[in-house]
């Protein structure tokens, strides 16, 4: 292809982008498109930031701990890879929705959002994810966008019979929008991307406005509430004094002034400052204006408009109309810098020294515990409550949620090196349990209250993740416990020092990451490299204030929960090693678990069951019961009530879940962890010298194997590079650290 195909090819296809989204409309194409569909041309910030979350979808969240939850899909957007993504916080999600859906419903945006948390908890990253949904939407057809500009043709073509467009049947322009630009004199943009039916008087805008959407203006009715805006808006200072002035000059012929708007799509940016900007601490004029007259365009404008004095705002502020507005770190700011959030928030009002401004944005900011409680001793706190909402925005307390941060940040081209299995899952599970809090057991019924005493910072990770209870609990314990996890994961959220607003935050933990990368010593970004660091993070209690907590009861002790995840990261690579070697299928545990099911499913109800090999009719196998029991039920429990409750548990999941298979291993987790305990268990010596093969075929051993033992090795590697992501380094050193640790002996 030669270079003038390809800019021919790309010209094509631009030209018809164009004309696809309708980029330049005359006032009267405008209203053609409205009147096709109203109610996308008629909202304000709110209901347009809530039709955006509307427009991605929501996915259910399995297992969260409050109880079922929806995930709003746009904070999963991206910008490349997963970077931007939002990594949990759906509590947050929702409360902004919620909050967003009474703007709706009262037709006004009147309070400003204040997302408070400690610092590297998400808040800033949330709301760049709302900024970027509404910039993709923007460019969706249901997202369009107008605003208003004014076209003042040359002398020649408003004076000479050659023009362009439509003619009335004197032989005048209908309309300017659509000239080409030799014949185009002056071209004014509205700073304030003012709405296109601002452009007709407000009494006839509210009739056109019931016809079109067949509600009262004042009252609305369900989802086709108007906002005060729309119904009530004004063009801006400067549009309303060209807007005068043509009208003079027309002798109040409107339509005349009509042929002079052009009504123009515009896009949502955040690179550009377009509907989405942030203002950051140390900037302090949010918005200001500028006299036009000393323009040189000035003159060229007609006649009728040389005489005027017209200003221009600037600044955020008038940047982020008709989308959103963003204070980061708002109250580091003095407080006369943002006094003026105390009108503005409520009427979208900012008086200027010549005019006021009239804005429609949604206001976000953020601010630290510690801000926010200094805030809240001035005496300006009482004025600013009935004009905020607080938006609490704590740390991750679910550790995969939080894995998910690091694993979009932390990989092989960020860090130079293969990032290993289970490297960035240290560090989540560390980071997780510096977070949590002792349980109040104050709180609860005296029958949960011994189970709650009993928490370890452990076994409450593994309770938010999944819902898996502690092993050493009877069923009927573990089963009351999980009644009582929305509640203990609430607990503190009416506290100042609520959990989640201390511990490690997101920022340290990558820090540690970064700097195990640089380890020389290990080809991989190991995770016994990020042990190392959290080892040495820990020792430095005068840098990070949450070390300084006293340690209760096993919390808040962030040396020994080092320890702690390194168990964990025992566990699991002794897991995938056994998997890897193939000692037991997952189909051999679902076949035993089948089984007895059926025989306990049978010896509840007192009916006999069918042998499958002599066909006869038997009472269930008391003796085969029994020894699944002696493997997976809590010492203390007496068989009998467990088989009830375990069969009650499998109706109460087919109740909620009525289509489907039974999947035993996600009803019952901890039992079959205790299965695969007790299997892998016996077969210790087969895998001590399984792991000791691949690790003489990793060295200079490996001429001692003989060809049967070589394949197995290969067949373990395979599988834990195809299965796990294993590369030949970290397996070994993975593999070296279990038998060091578990199977030296």
């Amino acid at each position: 292809m030669s270079a003038k195909d390809f800019l021919k090819e790309v010209g094509a296809v631009v030209s018809r982008d164009f004309l696809q989204d309708r980029s330049i409309l005359s006032f009267e194409e405008y209203l053609e498109l409205f009147l096709q569909g109203p109610h996308a041309q008629v909202r304000n910030s709110a209901q347009y930031l809530h039709d955006v979350l509307d427009h991605f979808g929501t996915a259910p969240v399995q297992h969260h701990p409050a109880g079922p939850m929806r995930r709003f899909k746009l904070y999963d957007l991206t910008d490349g890879e997963r970077m931007g993504r939002v990594a949990g916080q759906e509590e947050v999600q929702n409360a902004l929705y919620r909050l967003l859906g009474n703007f709706v419903r009262a037709g006004a945006v009147n309070k400003l959002f204040l997302l408070h948390g400690p610092n590297g908890s998400a808040k800033s990253t949330i709301v760049d994810a709302l900024k970027r949904g509404m910039e993709f939407y923007s460019r969706e057809p249901q997202g369009a966008l107008y605003e208003i500009a004014w076209i003042f043709p040359s002398e020649k073509l408003v004076k000479g019979s050659i023009g362009f467009g439509d003619r009335t049947g004197g032989g005048e322009l209908t309309t300017f929008a659509h000239l080409d630009e030799e014949s185009v004199e002056v071209r004014v943009q509205c700073e304030m991307r003012d709405h296109p039916l601002f452009a007709m008087p407000r009494i006839e805008r509210q009739k056109l406005l019931e016809r079109a959407l067949k509600v009262p203006t004042r009252t609305g009715d369900g989802e086709a509430v108007l906002a005060d805006w729309i119904v009530d808006g004004e063009l801006c200072h400067k549009c309303r004094r060209i807007y005068n002035a043509l009208l003079a000059a027309s002798n109040g012929d409107w339509l005349r002034v009509l042929r002079h708007v052009q009504v123009r799509r515009f896009y949502l940016s955040r690179r550009y400052l377009v509907g989405a900007v942030t203002v950051e601490p140390h900037l302090s004029v949010d918005a200001a204006y500028h006299q036009v007259s000393a323009d040189r365009s000035q003159a060229n404008l007609p006649a009728a408009l040389q005489n005027l004095v017209l200003f221009e705002p600037h600044g955020p502020l008038v940047n982020a109309n008709r989308g959103i507005m963003e204070y980061a770190d708002l109250l580091k700011r003095p407080l006369e810098a943002f006094k003026y959030l105390l009108g503005f928030s409520e009427t979208g009002e900012v008086p200027m020294e010549h005019f006021v401004l009239q804005l429609d944005e949604v206001l976000v900011a953020s601010s630290n515990e510690k801000h926010l409680a200094a805030f809240k001793e001035l005496p300006d706190f009482a004025s600013f409550k009935g004009r905020i909402e607080l938006v609490r925005v704590p740390y991750l307390r679910r550790w995969k949620s939080e894995k998910e941060i690091y694993d979009a940040q932390v990989t092989t081209r960020t860090v130079g090196k293969h990032v290993a299995p289970h490297a960035t899952e240290v560090a989540a599970q560390w980071a997780v349990l510096t977070r949590l809090k002792k349980p109040v057991r104050e709180r609860y019924p005296a029958d949960v209250r011994e189970v709650l005493e009993g928490l370890t910072p452990l076994e409450k990770m593994w309770l938010y993740e999944d819902g898996t209870a502690p092993d050493r609990l009877s069923l009927a314990q573990a089963r009351e416990l999980k009644k009582w996890l929305p509640a203990l994961y609430q607990e503190s959220d009416s506290y100042p020092n609520y959990e989640g607003r201390t511990g490690a935050s997101a920022r340290e933990i990558k820090t540690a990451l970064f700097n195990a990368a640089q380890n020389p010593d290990r080809p991989c970004l190991s995770p016994l490299a990020v042990l190392e660091e959290l080892t040495a993070l820990t020792k430095d209690k005068s840098v990070y204030e949450f070390l300084q907590e006293e340690v209760v009861d096993g919390y808040h002790d962030h040396e020994e929960f080092v320890r702690t995840v390194e168990q964990q990261y025992l566990e699991s690579v002794d897991a995938e090693v056994r998997e890897s070697m193939r000692l037991v299928s997952d189909e051999q545990y679902t076949s035993l678990f089948e089984t007895y099911v059926q025989h306990v499913r049978h010896w509840v109800k007192n009916e006999k069951m069918r042998n499958r090999h002599t066909g006869e009719m038997e009472r269930p196998d008391e003796k085969r019961m029994a020894e699944m029991e002696g493997i997976v039920m809590p010492r203390g429990d007496d068989p009998g009530e467990f088989r009830r409750g375990f069969i009650g548990q499998i109706g109460a999941h087919r109740l909620e879940n009525p289509e489907g298979a039974m999947d035993y291993a996600r009803i019952f987790p901890d039992l079959f962890r205790r299965l695969r305990a007790h299997f892998f268990e016996e077969r210790k010596r087969a895998l001590s010298r399984g792991a000791e093969n691949v690790l003489k075929a990793l060295s200079d051993e490996r001429s001692s194997l003989s060809s049967r033992e070589l394949e197995q090795v290969n067949q373990t590697l395979a599988a834990m590079r195809e299965r796990h992501g294993y590369c030949e380094v970290c397996a070994k050193e993975a593999i070296l650290f279990l038998v060091r640790k578990r199977y030296g002996s």
